[in-house]
């Protein structure tokens, strides 16, 4: 860890931890965020399960931090995605998202969409019911992962195909996207046809 003194130049660059030497119900995202701040673009590597790891909690740990980066986007849209600019959730013409977010299934605003979605997320991984431990989750819960990562998808397509500046900016810093792509079409949480983003389809299986 970054010791009192540590030059700003040298921090974060401890050495990789070896995931079989970790512990504590943390260990799985303090892994995942160690690959993510050695390199973020080898999302390959990022999203490969180490030896030992439970395939579950590797993914649900994946999923957190999906969520909390996602916020990271949403921020860099505010003020410019608002419901006069973007009145509808829409991908390209042929891709309308309503939110499910309400007593009954409505159209939102792009933006009231991506904050409904994202709160909707953060509450739903941290739900006791389908997700009591960090270490142990059951196979129950997975369908409820599986969902949320389509859900999930639609806000990069939105920010791809109609805030492509911003997208183009964020993606060459964090890579979330092609993490994203990667990520989903590896545990076949998404069918091909619903990879929208033709940019990251070397990543579909």
């Amino acid at each position: 860890r970054n010791k009192t003194g540590t030059r700003t130049a040298d921090l974060w660059s401890w050495e990789q931890e070896d995931f079989t030497k970790m512990s504590g119900e943390f260990a799985v995202q303090e892994y995942i965020q160690e690959l993510i701040r050695r390199d973020t673009a080898n999302v390959v590597k990022i999203c490969e399960p180490p030896k030992g790891a439970d395939a579950i909690v590797w993914q649900y740990e994946h999923l957190r931090q999906f969520i909390l980066e996602l916020n990271l986007l949403v921020v860099q849209l505010q003020g410019i995605c608002n419901a006069k600019s973007c009145p509808k959730m829409k991908a390209t013409e042929e891709w309308l998202y309503l939110c499910a977010c309400h007593p009954t299934t409505q159209e939102c605003s792009a933006i009231d969409y991506m904050i409904h979605t994202l709160d909707y997320a953060a509450a739903l991984v941290t739900n006791q019911k389908y997700f009591p431990s960090r270490t142990s989750i059951p196979e129950s819960s997975l369908k409820h992962m599986v969902s949320l990562v389509r859900r999930l998808y639609r806000l990069f397509a939105h920010t791809y195909y109609n805030h492509q500046d911003i997208f183009t900016e964020f993606e060459n810093e964090m890579h979330l996207c092609d993490r994203f792509t990667e990520f989903a079409s590896r545990f076949e949480m998404m069918p091909p046809k619903l990879f929208c983003i033709s940019a990251f389809n070397h990543r579909i299986r």
